[in-house]
């Protein structure tokens, strides 16, 4: 089993994740909470929504820090 994989399979939900899966002409990143681990595929939840993606289709995937905290405004 790959780093990554093993990484995916042991990590809590709620974990902070960058996954990146193949696509046709390349490659994509999906960043967000880790919110569901079965053993086919993975659901991430980004900004934009739950994303499902293949595990085979995933080439990496890591633990990555919160987002920064938001600045605060101009006066």
């Amino acid at each position: 089993m790959s780093d990554f994989l093993a990484f995916l399979a042991g990590a809590p939900l709620g974990t902070r994740v960058v996954v990146r899966t193949r696509i046709e002409g390349g490659y994509t990143d999906a960043l967000g909470c880790l919110r569901e681990a079965p053993p086919a595929s993975v659901v991430v939840e980004t900004k934009r929504g739950l994303v499902t993606l293949l595990l085979a289709d995933v080439v990496a995937a890591k633990e990555v820090p919160p987002p920064p905290a938001p600045r605060a405004p101009r006066r």
